[in-house]
């Protein structure tokens, strides 16, 4: 254990002296799609698996942490987990690149589906409309609301038609226009995905749990002042997903973050292109690793990243005692890395409560 320290002193120390986020450049402005579809392959990990689909993320209040994570600065490289959520941050601090880790292939497959539909979609209405195979509704413009688009969206009726063309649009789109291979599994994963948001519309929610928030509720939602942050909150937001989707520099990979090749494989891209991590979002996966004993793999991982003192942990902590938590409710909150790191090579990181001490 103290060689491992000794080296993590190190390779933090140096982490250290990388330069700011506007310095970090040399990221492509468009990855080809043989390029792309071989980082998918070279990148991911054996297929794993999770006790729920995530079709949807669960944490309603994750807007409220937008304005803090601005702060933090824009640009540089952004790692995420799970499920749309992941574009709202994106919208936030305007990478140059994005890395979605999923312990499932379906995951991955989920964020094909959504590639898809992102780059066929014209605006924030037609996104909706390609999303739950509704037809548009009359009078949607790039000025509505979120508001207003989904509550046009609750009058409109699924068109199981309009499902099987779409469905036939996203796999000619990721097969024939980008050359991507999918296996008839893949096929299939990407059916019963897409199938859940036509069945459910904009009230699919992370499970049948009534507690739990629906797509609707999470993109409505607001931040403290009353702002929309969501990536549907503006067309600006949305385009400028579109645009990393265009240009394939959102690269979902299948992959466990204590795992042996994923994290590795990000680190060393993102080194060779000279890109510092922006944000890193966990959502609460660091609790499952905890529970797992493999913990301590995941910090020895995130050592090789490229960071800085801007640099941060985005988390969403679950309240109560089952999760080692002594909050009351689920909040979602920040980290600098680089201190984090600097806790975990000193020794003070043993339990998942010592996570959410550092974690505000």
């Amino acid at each position: 254990m103290r060689n491992i320290h000794v080296r993590l002193l190190a390779l933090i120390a140096c982490l250290l002296l990388i330069p700011p986020l506007s310095a970090a450049g040399q990221i492509p402005e468009r990855i080809s799609d043989e390029d792309f579809w071989q980082m998918v392959l070279d990148f991911s990990e054996p297929n794993g698996s999770f006790n729920a689909d995530n079709f949807v993320s669960n944490e309603i209040l994750f807007q409220r942490l937008v304005p803090r994570l601005k702060e933090h600065g824009l640009g540089g490289a952004y790692i995420g987990v799970g499920p749309e959520q992941n574009f709202t941050y994106l919208s936030a601090i305007r990478p140059e690149i994005a890395f979605i880790i999923d312990i499932r292939r379906q995951a991955m497959l989920q964020h094909l589906m959504y590639k898809a539909i992102i780059e066929l979609s014209a605006d924030r209405a037609d996104f909706l409309s390609f999303l739950f195979s509704r037809n548009r509704p009359a009078g949607l413009t790039v000025d509505s609301s979120p508001k207003e688009l989904f509550e046009a969206y609750d009058e409109a009726l699924p068109d199981h038609a309009l499902f099987e063309r779409n469905l036939s649009a996203i796999v000619r789109r990721l097969t024939e226009y980008h050359g991507f291979t999918l296996t008839g599994p893949d096929r299939h994963d990407i059916q019963y995905v897409y199938s859940a948001f036509f069945s459910y519309g904009s009230e699919l929610a992370y499970s049948t749990e009534p507690a739990l928030p629906t797509y609707k509720q999470l993109m409505v939602a607001t931040d403290k002042n009353g702002d929309n942050q969501s990536f549907l909150g503006s067309e600006a937001n949305f385009q400028f997903v579109k645009k990393l989707q265009d240009e394939n520099l959102v690269i979902p990979i299948v992959g466990d973050f204590a795992g042996t090749k994923a994290m590795h494989a990000i680190a060393g891209y993102l080194k060779d292109h000279h890109a510092v991590v922006n944000s890193f979002y966990t959502s609460n996966v660091e609790q499952y690793l905890f529970l797992q004993g493999n913990w301590d793999k995941f910090y020895i991982n995130v050592a090789e990243l490229p960071v800085n003192p801007d640099s941060v942990f985005i988390r969403w902590i679950p309240k109560g005692s089952r999760f080692a938590s002594p909050l009351k409710r689920n909040i979602n909150a920040l980290c600098p890395i680089s201190e984090f790191m600097e806790a975990f090579t000193g020794g003070t990181i043993r339990t998942y409560r010592d996570v959410l001490t550092m974690t505000n």
